[in-house]
């Protein structure tokens, strides 16, 4: 009997029942429910969106192998359409609007079917702007060693909240307080769609001190010198790790030297993050669900979008360990306790005593995937400038009309980052690999989805033309894509 059943039957179930917990992989279809809850936020009530499975419990989980097999079916009184970040399903059902498939109509219900792949840390989100209200959960994929694994699993979905309405965030980010051109969607105000052409929407919010500045990191490694990077352009109510804030967090019950396995989501929409793991040690084991060799570390960077899986051993003495989410540049933070039978948990503030690093490329270089893309020549490159700026808010990705692709070829992509805005940038039905960094040396780097391109420096991805269709390519900064950094990723006759 491993410590996770030793464990369980100790505690008969009560510390895991505070675990976020998702439904066992089911022959028949599985209903996943869009509709809304209430939480509460700095002593406010919230009402936000919620995705649950038949269970009612958050999300849903898969094991390896098996079919995606969901019933989708929208309760609310408002269009929407979900994506499944991080899974490789047939265009049609990738879930952008209209791309190909329409909004979820109130009170509709869809059917999804496909592989659901072999395995990872995933996750669902609207891809409109009802995403910053929360509507977004874990879909997690367990392959056959993680289900037999001794170790606890402990996922952590991490998000920025503003009681302002999206809408009215990106109206102020664009200087118009009007709240711009209202577009379809819910929970009693226009919260706007996104499908594959956004050039010229009106939307989001800002900081209300204004931009957060600083030093661009790393001018020495390819950046453009004299520049000044741009880090937060709005500034949230608060920042949540599983619906809650540091004022009361969630406590998780774990074993005195057992292990744990961290499955953290950054569902934020605007805010990238560092993982602390405080007085523990770490080791990130997967990225965006794909394994990479294990790095061992107590901070691990991670922006919107991007997934961690990481590893930690519990001490045997027990006791309370903080697991914070430290924003970047910024020092509000959020984060869970994971504690021992009878340990004290102390109180952890919402705002820390110094400000949460700065995302580069140190993280990045280090990472080596396990199972890498074949080693070829690259068939096609392409160059897609990232560019746009505070002034007008109106982002772009020049270079990316061009992408046209063949079944079957290898795919080279530099994007380089013009702006003095970091950008996620994140690429639907594929898993790609970060092979190059500032045009250096070419290494065999991590298999993702999401890679961050900061100001000034360049990503070079493969990606192999193996699932057609005309994706969603875009930056996973929610605001940047709604003003226009979105593009298609095109095969030839689709």
């Amino acid at each position: 009997m491993n410590r996770r059943t030793l464990l369980k039957a100790a505690l008969g179930g009560a510390a895991l029942a505070a675990m976020p917990a998702f439904g066992a992989f089911a022959s028949t279809a599985r209903t996943l429910s869009l509709g809304t809850r209430t939480i509460e936020v700095n002593g406010r009530a919230a009402t936000v969106y919620s995705l649950t499975g038949p269970d009612g419990k958050p999300g849903l989980a898969f094991d390896a192998g098996t079919d995606f097999d969901v019933l989708l079916a929208n309760t609310l009184q408002d269009e929407t359409i979900i994506h499944w970040h991080g899974l490789t399903p047939p265009w049609e059902q990738d879930g952008v609007p209209d791309a190909p498939m329409p909004l979820l109509k109130a009170g509709e219900r869809r059917s999804f079917r496909f592989p659901v792949g072999g395995g990872g840390t995933h996750w669902m989100h609207a891809h409109t702007l009802q995403e910053q209200n929360l509507l977004a959960a874990p879909l997690i994929v367990r392959r056959p060693e993680e289900v037999t694994a001794d170790e606890q699993e402990v996922v952590i979905l991490l998000h920025d909240f503003s009681f302002t309405p999206a809408i009215d965030l990106l109206a102020n980010l664009k200087g118009n307080s009007s709240g711009g051109d209202a577009m379809p969607g819910g929970m009693g105000h226009d919260m706007g769609t996104m499908g594959m052409s956004m050039a010229g929407m009106s939307m989001a919010g800002m900081d209300h001190g204004g931009m957060d500045m600083g030093a661009m990191p790393g001018m020495d490694h390819g950046g453009m010198p004299g520049m000044s990077m741009d880090l937060n352009d709005i500034e949230y109510d608060a920042y949540l790790a599983n619906d809650r804030t540091l004022d009361d967090p969630e406590v998780i019950r774990v074993e005195k030297g057992g292990n744990v396995r961290l499955r953290i989501i950054n569902g934020a929409t605007a805010t990238a993050f560092s993982i602390d793991l405080g007085v523990l040690d770490g080791q990130v084991v997967a990225v965006d669900g794909q394994p990479v060799r294990p790095v061992a570390a107590r901070r691990f960077p991670m922006t919107m979008g991007q997934r961690l899986d990481i590893r930690l051993r519990v001490p045997s003495e027990g006791g309370a360990f903080p697991i914070l989410a430290l924003r970047e540049g910024a020092p509000q933070r959020t984060g869970i306790v994971i504690a021992t039978a009878g340990a004290t948990v102390s109180k952890v503030a919402p705002v820390g005593e110094a400000k949460g690093p700065v995302l580069d490329f140190a993280h990045e270089a280090g990472l080596r995937a396990i199972a890498p893309l074949a080693d070829r020549p690259a068939d096609v490159r392409y160059a897609v400038d990232l560019t746009g700026g505070m002034a007008g808010y109106s982002w772009a990705m020049p270079g990316s009309e061009a992408i046209r692709v063949k079944q079957g070829q290898r795919i080279e992509i530099d994007m380089r980052n013009a702006s003095m805005m970091a950008h996620p940038m994140h690429l639907h039905g594929h898993h790609f690999q970060v092979v190059g960094l500032d045009g250096g040396p070419r290494f065999s780097g991590a298999v993702r989805d999401t890679v961050l391109v900061p100001p000034g420096r360049t990503v070079t991805i493969a990606i192999d033309a193996d699932n057609p269709g005309r994706w969603a390519f875009h930056c996973h900064h929610l605001y940047h894509m709604a003003s226009g950094m979105m593009a298609t990723f095109a095969y030839e006759g689709v």
